[in-house]
């Protein structure tokens, strides 16, 4: 997709700074974070975005496992 035509949207868009603020902590554990330059991810590897994007499912998953121990 080019720029511009982003399709994926936060179901609770209140949400978006504190997902943008998730994204680069992933980003800085993964170790590409000093590659960003200026919010621009064009330099990264579509390997490390998808190790980004992983690790980010893989902490929600964690969360909400944790959530569910909570519950029981």
């Amino acid at each position: 997709m080019g720029s511009g035509q982003k399709s994926n949207k936060l179901v609770v868009p209140q949400a978006q700074q504190a997902m943008y603020q998730f994204k680069y902590e992933m980003a800085n554990e993964v170790g590409v974070s000093n590659q960003i330059q200026g919010g621009y991810w064009g330099q990264i590897s579509s390997r490390d975005c998808g190790a980004v994007g992983g690790h980010m499912v893989k902490r929600m998953i964690e969360a909400y496992e944790q959530s569910l121990a909570g519950k029981a």
